[in-house]
Formats: structure tokens, C-alpha cells, sequence
């Protein structure tokens, strides 16, 4: 995929091959002692790009981790944070674990020390890298990991700034939990903004009542389908997990199927649904939106030939292979591709290191200020009218923007540039044949102009 769209791009001979690769990867096997015997573990941190800096990524627990998927989660980490013009290279890590083999007081110190393997060789840090939760990891990693850095690092007023996506308590911001989910929402209400774009799949306009299957109720999954369907109105007909697929042509109560998850393990036996052990068909459902939000490469060149939604949106990595992409292409399909549509976690884990950075949470000094100035001015305009505002318009109007209300709207704001840009050169360059080539080239040629300013 970077290879296509390197080769619309004219860069100076060796250059995209420089971008193509990881710049570094760190292999680390380290021994904790547990349940009387010593395990050993084995770990990866890989840097793609470090122009800007610092290198930004999750760290992901699975068992099925290799450096490979590393190396190249990093790499698309790089292309997400050019295309939404965020100041990161891109990095990624794992671990080789499975995080329900242990109790949280074995994964903590398993977390710390693969934490003071990454610190001492500079893989974890404010100013050079920035890991987030990822697959198998959550906000109480991240603070494992912030902790064990401060207590190495004790001089350095910014450590909790070395990782994002970290408990509110702890500074973390507000919104970054939901940010991944929300940003697949504003993606899909900005594509469907742009009549040409929405042309191609001959959907209707607006999201009311478009029919959507979600692969994976997971962070991601769960936070697009709850926006999708009680603000835009949409129907999440089916929800695949691992367990099967839950379906329901009326729609899914998602609130009251991610408690039965989360009591339960899976999706069986929901009452809200009919329950079918073969999750894996249900991609080839039929749909007006597919939302894979779970792993990678589950759309291949075996299914992809059966799918029938119009639109598919990747709020996973890499959901779709190269193969897959092809024949959904050439099927005139249109994908919303992941580093674009997945970017909102990193967007807002921007958001969170500013503020660590600053050590002032956001809207702290205006927002009195703004009640204020909004007060005065609805009182002019009643004035003036002799009539009152309705009560609910004021009371908004007259709210001085709280953190998640910043947090949102630079989110939307991020979302609808990035969206725009890659929609302008999809229209206008006939080269370009889908919004995954326009999204790769706004990103390499932003790379390729940071290399040229820096003369390397």
C-alpha cells in the first residue's frame, strides 16, 4: 500500500525506501520470578520514524505478537500521525502474553519490568517515546508503566508525559477512553458530508437508519456503535465477537449487549438478538456500513469477493490485506482506511501529552471567562427582543467549554481536515484510485518534506 502510493509521488532516488523501513526495533527477553519458578518474556519496541519527535504507538499484550506486526504497526503509526498533521513519528510495541493468564498483581510486575527494559534503552520516554494501550492493555498499564518511569527517572518534572492514555486521576485526559470510536463516528459523519464521495456507494444521505455490522465490541467497536446509534441514528444489525455473531434486523440495544459481554465472555445468549456460532460469515452480511474494530487481516481475497456492505470503515489496523483491498476496490466498495478512520486514540493521546507537557488542564483559564461573555450576550439579545431565550438553548450557550468539550471539538476539527484533504485529492487526481492511495500520499509527502527541511 505504501509502495503505490510511493510511486505516484516524484521523491529523490532512495528516499522512499528510507521512509519505507523502521528506523530501529528493540528486542528485549527479561526474567520475572512468579508462582515460585522464573518465567522469561519476550518483548518488542519498534521505531519507524522519529522526525518529528517523539515516536508515538501502543503496546499491545497477545500471545500471537512477532516483530513483523510490530515493525509494521509502527510503520502505519508514522502514515496516521503525518495524515492527521500531529506532531509524532510512529512506534509500536508488544509482548508475547496472554493477559488472562495472570492475575493484575503478576501482569503488574510483568508490566514493570518490561517498563524498566524499554526506559533503559530509550524506548520510553516524554520527549523520544510515547507508548498508549493497545490490544490487551488498558488505562492501569499505562500508569504501571508512567510509575515505574517516574521511579526511574525521578528529575523529570514531565515523566507522567511518557505514556498516554492514562486514568484521569493520573493525567489523564477526558474523552481519550471513547476517542477511537468517537473519531470512526466523525469520520463516517464527514464522508457522508462530502455528495460526491457518498455517490460512489449509492447510499442515501444522512446516517439515519443505515444499517450497520460491527466486528468486535471492544473499546473501539463498542464506543462507534453506542455514538452511531443513539446520535446518528443508525441500526447495528449484527456484532460479531469471538464467541459468534448476535444479530438483530430491528437493531442492537449495544448498551445492554456489552453488559451481557462483559457478564458473560461473549455474545451468546444475548436476549436481544439471535445468536449464530459462525461470527466469521457475518462480514458478508448484508449492510450499508461494515465496521471491522477488532484485528487485523480479516477481510482477505477469500471473502472479500462476498461482501456486500457499500462502505467499509477500518477502525482496527490493518483489517483489510492487500488482496482483499484490491478486489473490493476494482468492486467499487469504498473503504475508509485505518489511518485515517482509527486515528482519533492518537489524536487525542496528542491532546493528553500537551497537557501533561503544560501541566494545566484544558479550558482551566477561559471557561469562567466565556460563561461570562455568553451570559452578557444573551442578556443583550433579550433585551434588545423582549423575548427570552428557550431555556435549553441558553443553558448551553451560557456553558463555558469543559475538557471533553475541547477534547471533542479539536478531535472534529482534526477529522474534518484530514478528511477534506484526502477527499480533494481523491477527486481531483485521476491517479489516485481510492481514499487509502490519497490518504498514503498526504502522508508520505508530508514525511518526504520533513526529511528535505532536515537535509538528511
Amino acid at each position: 500500500m505504501f509502495s503505490d502510493a510511493a510511486q505516484l509521488m516524484s521523491m529523490e532516488e532512495g528516499l522512499a525506501n528510507k521512509i519505507n523501513v523502521c528506523n530501529a526495533s528493540y528486542i528485549t527477553r527479561f526474567g520475572v520470578r512468579l508462582r515460585g519458578k522464573m518465567y522469561t518474556f519476550e518483548g518488542w519496541r519498534s521505531v519507524h520514524s522519529n522526525h518529528p519527535s517523539p515516536a508515538k504507538g501502543g503496546i499491545r499484550y497477545a500471545p500471537y505478537a512477532d516483530l513483523d506486526e510490530v515493525e509494521a504497526l509502527a510503520a502505519l503509526m508514522t502514515y496516521k500521525c503525518a495524515l492527521m498533521d500531529i506532531p509524532f513519528g510512529g512506534s509500536k510495541g508488544a509482548l508475547k502474553i496472554d493477559p488472562s493468564e495472570w492475575e493484575p498483581h503478576e501482569l503488574e510486575r510483568i508490566t514493570r519490568r518490561f517498563a524498566q527494559e524499554l526506559a533503559r534503552h530509550d524506548f520510553l520516554s516524554p520527549s523520544q517515546n510515547v507508548p498508549a494501550p493497545d490490544v490487551g492493555t488498558n488505562e492501569t498499564t499505562m500508569i504501571w508503566i508512567a510509575d515505574e518511569y517516574r521511579r526511574m527517572k525521578s528529575g523529570d518534572i514531565n515523566a507522567l508525559a511518557c505514556v498516554t492514555g492514562k486514568p484521569l486521576a493520573m493525567g489523564g485526559i477526558e474523552g481519550r477512553i471513547e476517542a477511537t470510536g468517537r473519531g470512526v463516528q466523525y469520520g463516517i459523519q464527514e464522508f457522508f458530508r462530502h455528495p460526491q464521495d457518498l455517490a460512489r456507494t449509492g447510499l442515501p444521505d444522512g446516517l439515519s437508519d443505515r444499517t450497520v455490522v460491527i466486528q468486535g465490541l471492544g473499546n473501539v467497536g463498542y464506543h462507534a456503535a453506542k455514538f452511531l446509534s443513539l446520535e446518528d441514528g443508525c441500526r447495528i444489525i449484527a456484532v460479531i465477537e469471538r464467541d459468534g455473531v448476535v444479530r438483530n434486523p430491528d437493531g442492537l440495544d449495544i448498551d445492554a449487549l456489552k453488559a451481557h459481554v462483559m457478564a458473560t465472555g461473549g455474545v451468546a445468549g444475548f436476549a436481544g438478538g439471535t445468536h449464530d456460532a459462525d461470527g466469521t460469515a457475518a462480514l458478508t452480511d448484508a449492510c450499508d456500513i461494515l465496521i471491522p474494530a477488532a484485528l487485523e487481516s480479516v477481510i482477505t481475497k477469500d471473502n472479500a469477493p462476498h461482501v456486500k456492505a457499500r462502505l467499509i470503515v477500518e477502525a482496527a489496523n490493518g483489517p483489510i490485506t492487500y488482496d482483499a483491498n484490491t478486489i473490493l476496490r476494482d468492486r467499487g466498495i469504498v473503504v475508509i482506511p485505518d489511518l485515517f478512520a482509527n486515528a482519533g486514540g492518537v489524536t487525542v493521546s496528542y491532546f493528553e501529552w500537551v497537557k501533561n507537557l503544560t501541566h494545566i488542564p484544558f479550558g482551566l483559564m477561559e471557561r469562567r471567562r466565556d460563561e461570562r461573555g455568553h451570559r452578557v450576550l444573551t442578556q443583550s439579545i433579550e433585551h434588545m427582543t423582549g423575548r427570552s431565550f428557550p431555556t435549553e438553548t441558553a443553558q448551553e450557550l451560557m456553558s463555558g467549554a469543559r475538557e471533553i468539550d475541547l477534547v471533542r471539538s479539536g478531535l472534529d476539527d482534526k477529522i474534518r481536515s484530514a478528511y477534506a484533504e484526502m477527499s480533494m485529492l481523491w477527486n481531483s487526481n485521476p491517479e489516485i484510485p481510492d481514499l487509502r492511495t490519497a490518504a498514503y500520499v498526504i502522508a508520505v509527502r508530508r514525511l518526504a518534506e520533513i526529511y528535505k527541511a532536515l537535509g538528511i
